[in-house]
């Protein structure tokens, strides 16, 4: 059997795409016991995070496993194979220990050296261990991941290269100024009451805001985590989430990171807060879908001319990133939208948003819904140079932090005059820009050592039912010869009959010393594991001997796994 990882990340995939395959909990449960009922995997394991979706399995075909667990992640995120494939990553045997090492270290996160994935890991093994779908191979390997995370953390100074992502996210808001100054006077709103919500407001609270409004489905666990802001000495309460609405007409600042499919704040909601008239309505997709394949092109690379940097009177700032959008961009037309609006008023389509006349009467596609909620829309943001986190013209009435995936708060927020929102994908954004520390090479050789000796470990540890087989044969062909000899010889007394077996005992066990010592050496080196057969050829030993230690074994780790969860 061999470990292979097949996932997604911020790596690999667009956030949309994560967002639309994020697994509930109830998800995670399910494609792991699909994944056992599958042929080639006996042990399963999900880690399911904000911006990773990672499947691991101990298998015994390659390319089955891959096509299997390929599958199973489709079928269980409800994203089309077809579409999920271009994004997947595929890890095996030692490269698959090394990846999860460096998820662990925090070399793979958004935020290089943040330690919430530790938390992450820990609940995926304890999930794997209570569905009892985390075998010898995974426990071993999540409980190593987990000390050598702890490791990198404690003889390095990785938590210098990087920050949590709540602190993180607090760093876009305050927009380049010291968030204690930033925070200084405001009252914060948060949304959710679990690990990374708790993670915020205490985050919130060390940077010294006035108060701190907890909401939550479960206003019991509101109440505990209020309770705990108090003992801190931030004034905190709790609120429904049917208060929501109206708490945030009086904060400054809302974290939200809940579980919830649908969003949590929409764009109407914010505008309602702040005194505006609400957005225009998102498109209807059967609308969108009348547009040409032309015409979804060009917006497309209007959408990313918008979020390259394309101000509001047409010119760039002066980077390469915007150098290459400037060929691509579609010309702006004489009212200076870059976008033949009469071409797509033709096609039955208009557009509604401050800024833009309604051509005719046809259905109203929202600027924003086809990514247009840029500077051109609203003629009220600019980009923050080398940042991707649009920082609006005049002066922040609200900001928003939204932490969650699928997310909490709708997009087109960015709309709204005086809101400033930063989410998981401008955070992926800006997080391309964050230096990194040269700690991050102590790591990795950290990453490197412990894989060779996990991987030195397992090789060893495959060959120990083979050992102990051949032990136990030759503990049954020295009791069979006492026994004969005891037949020939039964005038020997107790004291001359133990000694007999002592000594018949010590030079097989002296025979058999150096073999075993040096084949479990040689079985813990890279392409060992052929020693193990070698054995069992040599001595004839019976496979299902071997087969009956290695469930011995299993069971002795699953009760001592489960003393552990």
């Amino acid at each position: 059997m061999s470990l292979l990882v097949v996932g997604l990340s911020h790596r690999s995939a667009p956030v949309s795409v994560l967002e639309r395959a994020s697994l509930s909990a109830d998800a995670q449960a399910k494609l792991l016991h699909d994944t056992l009922a599958a042929e080639p995997a006996a042990e399963a394991a999900v880690l399911a995070t904000c911006n990773r979706i990672e499947l691991y399995a101990d298998v015994d075909k390659f390319h089955a496993g891959v096509a299997e667990l390929s599958t199973l992640l489709a079928q269980h995120s409800g994203v089309s194979l077809e579409e999920l494939t271009p994004y997947l990553y595929v890890h095996y045997e030692d490269r698959a220990v090394h990846h999860l090492f460096s998820v662990a270290c925090g070399l793979d996160s958004m935020v290089v050296g943040e330690g919430q994935i530790l938390g992450q890991i820990k609940d995926t093994l304890a999930l794997g261990q209570e569905l009892h779908t985390a075998g010898r191979l995974l426990n071993d390997l999540f409980q190593q991941a987990l000390r050598v995370g702890k490791r990198a953390h404690s003889e390095t100074g990785i938590d210098r290269a990087g920050q949590s992502l709540v602190t993180f996210g607090l760093e876009q808001l305050s927009a380049g100024a010291s968030v204690e100054d930033w925070a200084k006077g405001k009252r914060a709103l948060v949304i959710g009451a679990g690990s990374m919500s708790s993670l915020a407001a205490a985050t919130l609270a060390r940077t010294g805001v006035d108060e701190i409004v907890v909401a939550n489905r479960t206003h019991a666990r509101a109440e505990r985590l209020v309770e705990i802001l108090g003992e801190s000495g931030t004034p905190a309460r709790a609120v429904a989430m049917a208060d929501v609405a109206r708490e945030l007409t009086r904060v400054d600042v809302a974290v939200s990171c809940t579980g919830a499919t649908g969003l949590v704040l929409t764009g109407e909601a914010v505008a309602t807060a702040l005194g505006l008239p609400p957005l225009a309505p998102a498109a209807d997709p059967a609308t969108v879908a009348r547009l040409s394949d032309t015409d979804r092109t060009a917006l497309a690379e209007v959408a990313a001319a918008e979020r390259a940097g394309l101000l509001a009177d047409g010119t760039e700032p002066d980077d390469a990133a915007n150098q290459a959008v400037r060929s691509e961009a579609p010309a702006p037309d004489a009212a200076g939208c870059p976008v033949d609006l009469a071409a797509l008023a033709d096609a039955g389509i208009t557009f509604a948003g401050p800024g833009v006349d309604a051509l005719n009467a046809a259905p109203a596609v929202d600027v924003n819904s086809l990514e247009l909620h840029g500077s051109w829309a609203e003629r009220a943001e600019r980009p923050q140079a080398g940042r991707g986190v649009p920082v609006p013209a005049g002066p922040v009435k609200l900001a928003l932090l939204d932490l969650a995936m699928p997310r909490d708060i709708d997009a087109a927020v960015h709309r709204i005059p005086g809101v400033r929102l930063v989410d998981i994908e401008s955070l992926a954004e800006a997080s391309a820009d964050a230096p990194m520390a040269a700690d991050v090479d102590q790591v990795r050789s950290i990453v490197s050592d412990e894989v060779a000796a996990f991987g030195a470990a397992q090789r060893a540890a495959h060959i120990t039912p083979t050992v102990v087989a051949l032990r136990a044969m030759a503990a049954e062909v020295v009791a069979g010869e006492v026994a004969r000899l005891e037949g020939r010889l039964p005038d020997l007394d107790d004291k001359q009959r133990s000694e007999v077996t002592q000594t018949v005992r010590r030079v097989v066990d002296k025979l058999l010393h150096a073999p075993t010592v040096r084949i479990k050496q040689l079985a813990a080196e890279p392409g060992g594991a052929g020693y193990a057969d070698a054995l069992r050829t040599l001595f004839d030993l019976d496979p299902e001997t071997v087969a009956a230690v290695s469930r011995a074994d299993l069971n002795d780790a699953d009760v001592k796994n489960r003393g552990r969860s």
